[in-house]
């Protein structure tokens, strides 16, 4: 039997007992979590008691211990996104926080009000978007990971089987991992994007999908993960995949993105872009080895794309990381920087096609993922391009948009869909629906990130760079300077709860909470103790005169567009 979770479920609740009743056809099994001792076991139906008050729920998220004790997390609401090989994915909309405890009188003033940070912290990760998931499908692991594994592999759960980089609540379902029998009540979620799209070129009928992974591992944001961590990990890494279903043959092309995987910060210090600071002290080769190692046994060989600036403050890490490469010396990795801005000013975006021509060999070399209807495989991906700019998010997301549709072309033409000499670009209906989701991938993952939509999407969208575009970028430049000053840090702390970098320790003799942020930040956010930010989501008056400065002062140094040359 192929591995699946429950899909259908019910939470029943008594003072003492938490009863997840699973609901799928031919199912007897109940999940019964002890309120006070916290005890997880395995029953049958017959032992929820008819005093239960009961509710539909669509998952266990898992499990939280903050200081008023253990939380359950349930998935409350759920979206379908679409179907791939008959498996339904969803999205998971809204959650549920669940005391175990039935009253907060065991806390002091102090407790209680550091429970209630915790706690808007949880919902605020809750809060954000891109959180799916299947009953019965893997989405944690590239088709060609799927296609090269053992009967044992196919007969593990999906919480056993899943790739740990990409199984956000990983740290909130510790407690059912450690229990097997209960595998079945544990659902690995997902945090990225996903869209799915039925497709027809030459009336011939295809599905397309694209997948973007967030790695758990160095998650963050902007401006307070950079770099990589001793284990290699790199901030903000994203693995995307593109894939095609058509009469039976499945292709698929995958891309890397992820922050320079050098010891470096960039934390935020009030000025608009903070200056880059590289470690002088930290041994980079043993973490940069670290990191290309395990990509290496992942993924393959690795083209890096380096679209840095190569002057100014970004030049320091450019020349870092192509000093890194050559001292490493490894076959496997080939480098390449290409200086975005440098080569794109004055909107001249046509000349990304010197990027794409340089790489277009290597691109062939790598290839692709395809297996014919009966399975075999005909074709596997030999390496990854491994894109990064500064945020791995605007200037990445246009070069891995076009890098995709080449692979995409050449895929379409193998599998007859495209005729001989027919162009992706041509296909008016598709490459509209083809842009708008890789501009959503670009808005998805720059929303985790940078806490606002991508820069650079007009160009995606539409294939030139706009002045509309421009102001745009302007206004989402802003909100993230605000963004990333102002609310980040609780952002980031929000983040390191979730997944379990920081836990709560109920025996500490002081609030975690207690410590007095730098003057600067409590200057401008009058009241707030811990965290420049508000929990309703609402600016304060100062915040509000802060960002309204903030945009003046950015309006007036864009330039006269009225100017301009027509």
């Amino acid at each position: 039997m192929a591995a699946t979770t429950y899909e259908r479920l019910k939470l029943h609740i008594t003072p003492e007992k938490f009863y997840v009743e699973a609901c799928d056809d031919g199912a007897d099994d109940v999940l019964i979590i002890d309120r006070v001792s916290t005890e997880v076991t395995l029953s049958v139906k017959k032992d929820i008691p008819p005093s239960a008050v009961t509710r539909p729920i669509f998952g266990i998220l898992g499990t939280i211990h903050l200081v008023a004790g253990n939380y359950l997390i349930v998935i409350t609401k759920k979206k379908k996104i679409g179907e791939f090989f008959n498996h339904v994915i969803w999205k998971a909309t809204d959650f549920d926080v669940l005391s175990y405890k039935k009253t907060m009188l065991h806390l002091t003033d102090i407790q209680l009000q550091d429970n209630k940070t915790f706690l808007a912290m949880m919902n605020h990760v809750l809060s954000m978007d891109g959180f799916y998931f299947s009953t019965t499908y893997d989405l944690t692991h590239t088709l060609q990971r799927l296609s090269n594994t053992s009967p044992e592999f196919q007969e593990m759960s999906l919480l056993e089987r899943a790739d740990q980089r990409f199984v956000w609540n990983g740290h909130l379902l510790r407690e059912l991992s450690a229990q097997p029998e209960v595998h079945r009540f544990a659902l690995p979620v997902l945090h990225g994007f996903i869209t799915m799209h039925s497709c027809s070129i030459n009336g011939k009928y295809f599905d397309w999908i694209l997948i973007s992974r967030r790695s758990c591992f160095r998650a963050g944001v902007r401006y307070y993960v950079r770099g990589i961590d001793s284990e290699g990990h790199a901030a903000n890494f994203v693995e995307t995949e593109q894939i095609v279903h058509y009469d039976g043959s499945k292709a698929s092309f995958v891309q890397t993105r992820g922050s320079i995987p050098l010891y470096w910060s960039q934390r935020p210090n009030l000025k608009y872009k903070p200056l880059p600071l590289i470690n002088k002290v930290a041994n980079h080769m043993d973490g940069f080895q670290r990191h290309f190692d395990s990509q290496i046994i992942i993924y393959g060989k690795q083209v890096i794309i380096n679209l840095v600036n190569q002057k100014g403050s970004e030049k320091p890490l450019e020349q870092a990381f192509a000093t890194m490469v050559s001292s490493l010396g490894n076959g496997m990795i080939r480098y390449i920087a290409f200086d975005f801005h440098k080569e794109c000013k004055n909107m001249r975006w046509d000349r990304l096609s010197i990027l794409l021509d340089q790489v277009a060999e290597m691109q062939d070399e790598l290839s692709y993922f395809l297996v014919d209807p009966a399975g075999a495989v005909l074709s596997n991906q030999e390496g990854v391009f491994r894109s990064n700019c500064m945020d791995c998010l605007d200037r990445t997301n246009v070069i891995q948009s076009l890098l995709a549709r080449r692979s995409l072309q050449a895929q379409l033409q193998r599998l007859g869909v495209l005729h001989v000499g027919q162009k992706l670009e041509e296909q008016d209906e598709f490459e509209k629906i083809y842009k708008n989701a890789w501009a959503d991938n670009a808005n998805a993952c720059a929303k985790q990130y940078a806490g606002t939509g991508a820069l650079k999407t007009d160009f995606t969208r539409t294939g030139k760079r706009t002045q509309l575009g421009l102001i745009m970028d302007g206004w989402n430049s802003l909100i993230r300077y605000y963004k990333n000053n102002f609310s980040d840090g609780f952002r980031q702390d929000s983040i390191d709860l979730f997944l379990g970098n920081y836990s709560v320790d109920e025996l500490e003799s002081h609030s975690p909470l207690s410590v007095p942020r730098d003057l600067k930040f409590l200057a401008v956010t009058p009241g707030q103790k811990h965290w420049p930010m508000c929990s309703s989501g609402e600016l304060q008056a100062s915040e509000h005169f802060l960002l309204f400065f903030t945009m003046a002062k950015t309006l007036l140094m864009l330039p006269d567009w009225s100017k301009k040359k027509r």
